[in-house]
């Protein structure tokens, strides 16, 4: 085998190998021998079949998997011989004349990760912006709770319901006078004014009292998820059971007791403590923006280019799918394709900060646990169906590239978390609008104006990614770059890594009452 370096220019690599004609050769005759014990041929005692008929019958599957397999190698030498860091998958191709018998001439073009000087976390600075829980929130929080669990009595049996009150009732529908299927409910509880029954189911029921029959006529809407029932025309024949009017609902030991809490103290500390983690999130954001505004302040160096555009085929994805969904999806389009190059900014930066997270976590020991990653993909693997679950489980084990991308985020937030640690941290307390207009502030000096028309929230999701999916991403998956562990025998050898065929699980709509929603 014979190596010869085609191009060095910056980050980019360009390699060709020949791999000899006869070592090829030698090697397909190996694999004969290998396999020949165990063919069976008419005419031949188990194992005495001649190596000249082996090979007539099985030379040509050997000889693709011989080239395939000394395609990787020699890929994964050139990869261990050059100390090379290949920031994607290389590209690999195989000489478009070649056939068996001549000397096969493999291309490796591949760019490799810039040698970056571990930065100094030294004098680090950063202020947390943090939100006080007022006792008057809790309360408000209490209140929505109780709004949200409210209880209800027994009406006067004069009382004719009105909107908000809850009948109890027992209804049977009908199509055409004939009693269909899951039209049948007793003892159902229904809210006048919820909107939880079929459109003027409930606008029929007012003024009714307890012990009341009555039929009301409803059309069931065109979209309605039972298909015999959609658009038809239905009878309910109905009877009131009781009337029930709201009562108040106060919060105290008794209702704490109803959501199964031992005491209302205990209530209030679990709100408390859902307040405060739900401000936490933000004091997050701002800080790690912060932060990783300062490195990208005291660090410039070039940056592969197909990671900067992997990145920025990512945030043009998100970006043109958010268009597609808005009010006027033209417009949208045409806003995002003007501000086109500070997008791709965006991506560069988002690749630059993940190396440098990617080269402290390094520096500094950050790691993945194996229980930490069995987590991750175990938690992963929920999205798919159960039958599919164990071949996405395998996928990832099987796929270091695939496998780095799920991660990529854990690790880049273990690094930020391990920055925290060392940063001079001050701390200053703030309300929920300024801290949410500090982070506002940070995501707008980095990025250009907002155009007049477009709502500023259509550009904060790239916006915000490029401050806080710092690309860390990207560094991990280049990382375990490998070459494909199989390459074509014939024409180009590339080497992608194919997703699996595991697709996220449907769940099934919940069965409901034919007279509900």
């Amino acid at each position: 085998m014979q190596t010869q370096q085609t191009v060095n220019e910056g980050l980019k690599r360009a390699y060709t190998i020949t791999i000899p004609a006869a070592e090829l050769s030698a090697k397909i005759d190996a694999e004969i021998r290998k396999i020949a014990p165990q063919v069976r041929m008419p005419g031949f005692r188990p194992g005495k079949v001649p190596a000249n008929l082996v090979k007539k019958m099985h030379g040509e599957a050997l000889h693709g998997q011989v080239v395939n397999d000394t395609i990787r190698e020699s890929v994964d030498k050139l990869i261990r011989d050059e100390a090379l860091r290949p920031a994607m998958q290389p590209e690999i191709g195989l000489n478009e004349d070649y056939e068996q018998g001549k000397d096969a001439a493999i291309t490796v073009s591949l760019e490799v990760l810039p040698a970056i000087e571990a930065p100094s976390i030294e004098g680090l600075k950063l202020e947390k912006l943090v939100v006080p829980v007022t006792d008057a929130q809790v309360d408000e929080a209490l209140g929505n709770i109780a709004a949200q669990n409210k209880s209800y009595k027994d009406a006067p049996k004069t009382k004719k319901a009105a909107e908000g009150d809850q009948l109890i009732i027992d209804f049977v529908g009908k199509l055409g006078g004939v009693e269909f299927e899951g039209g049948k409910a007793e003892d159902a509880a229904l809210v006048i004014g919820s909107g939880t029954f079929i459109p003027g189911f409930e606008d029929q029921l007012v003024g009714v009292k307890a012990g009341q029959e009555k039929t009301i006529t409803v059309t069931f809407p065109e979209n309605y998820q039972a298909d015999h029932l959609a658009g038809k025309e239905a009878t309910f024949d109905i009877t009131v059971k009781a009337v029930k009017v709201e009562g108040e609902t106060t919060i105290d030991e008794d209702f704490a007791k109803s959501l199964g809490l031992d005491s209302l103290d205990k209530l209030r500390e679990i709100m408390k403590a859902q307040l405060e983690q739900q401000t936490a999130g933000l004091t997050r954001t701002q800080m790690k923006r912060a932060l990783l505004d300062q490195l990208a302040a005291g660090h410039s160096f070039e940056v592969p280019g197909s990671m900067v555009e992997a990145e920025f085929q990512q945030i043009w994805a998100q970006l043109q799918q958010e268009a597609a969904r808005d009010e006027n999806p033209a417009e949208a389009l045409k806003q995002i394709e003007d501000e086109k190059d500070e997008y791709r900014s965006i991506a560069e930066r988002r690749v630059r900060l993940g190396l440098l997270l990617s080269e402290i976590g390094q520096a500094n020991g950050v790691e993945i646990t194996q229980q930490e990653m069995s987590m991750l993909i175990q938690q992963a693997a929920m999205q798919y169906r159960p039958e599919d679950r164990e071949r996405f489980v395998q996928y990832i084990q099987s796929e270091p590239m695939a496998a780095a991308q799920l991660r990529a985020p854990l690790y880049e937030d273990k690094v930020v978390d391990f920055l925290f640690d060392k940063a001079e941290v001050t701390t200053r307390e703030v309300t929920v609008e300024e801290l949410q207009a500090a982070i506002e502030a940070e995501e707008g000096a980095e990025a250009a104006p907002a155009p007049k028309k477009a709502p500023a929230k259509k550009k904060a999701p790239a916006k915000k990614a490029a401050a806080e999916g710092a690309a860390a991403e990207a560094a991990e998956t280049a990382e375990e770059v490998k070459p494909a562990k199989k390459a074509p025998a014939k024409k180009k050898a590339e080497a992608p890594a194919e997703e699996a065929d595991a697709k996220p699980a449907k769940k099934a709509p919940a069965k409901k009452a034919a007279a509900k929603k």
